[in-house]
This record gives C-alpha cells, structure tokens and sequence, in this order.
C-alpha cells in the first residue's frame, strides 16, 4: 500500500488495487469489505490500538479544489473566504509566488503530487472521545498540487513537503526491479 502521510495523504491507486490482491491470496484484510464482494468500501489503518477507517466511495463523490500549505496553525474548522481574500491577491513571479496573510510576508511555490498518486483531505465522519477509540475520515476533496508556503523565503529543495513528494521517485530508484 502506498500512502504517504503529511497532512493530507497520497493514495497510490494502481497499488491499492495490487496490496489488494495479495491481501486476499494471505486471507490478511487491511482493506475492508463487509460483504466480501463487489466494489472496496473502505481502508482501513491502525495506529496505537485503534483503527482509521477511510471511506473510499467518498475518493469518486470529492471535489477539487485548491490546496494551500501555510506555515502556520490556524484555530478554526469551518469554512472561510480563501478565494475571496487570499488567493485574490497572490502574486506571481518566475516560479515563485508571494502574498501576505495576516500582515506576514509568505513565499510559496507548487509542488505537484508525484506521478500516479492523488492528494486527499480527509474530513472525520464523527470525532471520537479518546486517542484509542477507532476513526471513520471520509474524503472532502482530492488534488494534484499543493501551493507549498514560507514565511519571508521562498521554499527549496530541503524543505520537508518537497523532499517528501520527491521520495516514492526515489524508493522506486532504490528498491525497484534493475534492468540488465
């Protein structure tokens, strides 16, 4: 299975279908099936004694929209005029963009999703009550691109979203098949 986790996940689709089949030849299930036929339901993911369980009719039903990095946290779960005040007043300028968030200078560039992986926010279909209690997350939206943002300097090479995207390219390299 590949799934990078950042704070949004990366789903391999063609790897998802192949983890699949191997799962069912070992009869191990990670990705779930209550009726045990027909299309996949969900996947699920276990961490720390409880379950995320995604629900992947939701990947087909999201839709896309802009996704944006801020180098910062923001307090608030709920919607916000982003295309009104934010992304209005970006400015661009050879492979750099700038715009100004709360009176703060940001730098940003577009980082794309690696070749054959799809970006995902999820959304939790109910929050649980502890760390240990299982997790249902439905897709909001899916993307290919992330506006990636820094404070005052613009993004490089070192920075951990863009080493990040630039992995599943370099572990194929690594511990791909060689050709003779």
């Amino acid at each position: 299975m590949r799934i990078m986790i950042l704070k949004v996940f990366l789903l391999h689709k063609q790897s998802l279908r192949k983890n699949m089949r191997k799962k069912r030849r070992r009869r191990q299930w990670s990705l779930s099936n209550p009726k045990k036929s027909g299309p996949l339901k969900a996947f699920r993911m276990s961490s720390n004694c409880s379950v995320t369980t995604l629900q992947l009719d939701s990947v087909s039903q999201a839709e896309r929209h802009p996704v944006h990095l801020l180098p910062c946290e923001i307090e608030h779960d709920g919607p916000a005029e982003v295309s009104q005040f934010f992304t209005a007043t970006i400015k661009d300028r050879k492979h750099e963009k700038t715009v100004s968030f709360r009176g703060r200078g940001l730098k940003g560039q577009e980082v794309s999703c690696p070749q054959g992986y799809t970006g995902l926010v999820l959304r939790e279909v109910n929050k649980p009550g502890s760390d240990q209690e299982d997790r249902t997350v439905k897709v909001s939206s899916v993307f290919h691109n992330v506006t990636y943002w820094n404070l005052e300097t613009p993004p490089n090479s070192d920075d951990g979203i863009i080493m990040a995207m630039a992995w599943p390219d370099l572990a194929e390299a690594i511990h791909g098949p060689v050709d003779d």
